[in-house]
């Protein structure tokens, strides 16, 4: 079976993807920058391991063998799924295998943008760590004592949540529904926006979703909040944001996702000192690449036996 990995290749995944072939399957790992390979690879191929760069009509119609779409992660929203409906192409993937690391990195941004990391870092690189204005002296802060609200409470936040717990964070979250959740107090959106020191997104991006943090809902987040996106960068109306960060409103904000991707340089979120970033790589870690490769094998093996597919979407 010839199979696609649509990202970029390390050795340690060339050697990975070699030790396949005894399960027979053949991977050919192609950059999501190089439309022409893609497109040369697209015609033998039956199955694509899918990162982020999308996959519409005009991919699926160049592939007429192809039998499985599966994405490397969580989130489908790259993938035109009633294209695959129509081309008979079953859409897969991945809930829960790259949460250790989405929750890590979650973490990771909440204390980077409290300790004001990017501006120290480099204040540290120019001779003037020790020479900060009181602003930022004033500024520095911890998790503890603060309440962190998660918006949408699936897998990461349930993975994260212990850690905040233990870090002395009180948690609020909200959801399509309560959980049995003992760490954490349900809440409104609105509720949580008001009450929350720091805000946390972990929805998936849907029509009901693009947009849901914008003018409005930064209105009403406590001043001086922080907020963290490791999610969908279409859930935050960006120039809201930039003028909530440049007001005082909110105190920073740590990104991992952007409305468009790859970021621009010229973006204004990357000229802001209180602004951590990430391009799009909190779930990249080798414990996730290996639970991920262990599932697209898998369900190869599935679609080659004729067996029902883990974790099918369409």
């Amino acid at each position: 079976m010839k199979i696609i990995y649509h990202s970029e290749i390390t050795p340690w995944l060339r050697e990975r993807f070699a030790a396949l072939a005894g399960q027979g399957l053949t991977v050919e790992a192609v950059d999501a920058t190089d439309d022409v390979h893609f497109r040369a690879a697209l015609p033998t191929a039956q199955v694509i391991w899918h990162a982020l760069r999308p996959l519409g009509e005009a991919d699926m119609a160049a592939g007429p063998n192809l039998r499985l779409i599966h994405k490397i992660g969580v989130g489908v929203n790259t993938i035109d799924l009633e294209a695959a409906r129509r081309h008979g192409i079953a859409v897969c993937n991945m809930p829960g295998s790259n949460a250790q690391a989405m929750a890590e990195m979650t973490l990771l941004l909440m204390l980077a943008c409290l300790r004001r990391l990017p501006l120290l870092d480099r204040a540290t690189r120019e001779g003037h760590g020790w020479r900060l204005g009181p602003d930022i002296r004033d500024a520095m802060g911890e998790v503890s004592g603060r309440t962190v609200g998660l918006v949408g409470f699936g897998t990461i936040p349930r993975t994260l949540a212990p850690a905040l717990v233990a870090l002395g964070a009180a948690l609020i979250y909200t959801a399509t529904a309560p959980k049995d959740v003992g760490a954490a107090r349900f809440v409104s959106l609105d509720a949580l926006l008001r009450e929350a020191d720091i805000v946390s997104l972990h929805v998936p991006e849907t029509d009901a979703t693009v947009g849901m943090i914008g003018e409005a809902q930064l209105s009403r987040m406590k001043r001086g909040a922080i907020l963290i996106n490791t999610a969908r960068g279409r859930l935050v109306d960006e120039r809201a944001l930039v003028e909530a960060l440049r007001s005082g409103r909110l105190a920073a904000a740590g990104l991992d996702v952007f409305a468009g991707e790859p970021v621009v340089p010229d973006n204004p979120l990357l000229q802001m000192d209180n602004v951590v970033v990430t391009p799009h790589l909190g779930w990249l870690s080798r414990g996730t690449l290996e639970r991920s490769f262990e599932i697209a094998a898998e369900n190869c093996r599935r679609l080659a036996a004729g067996e029902a597919l883990l974790h099918r979407v369409v």
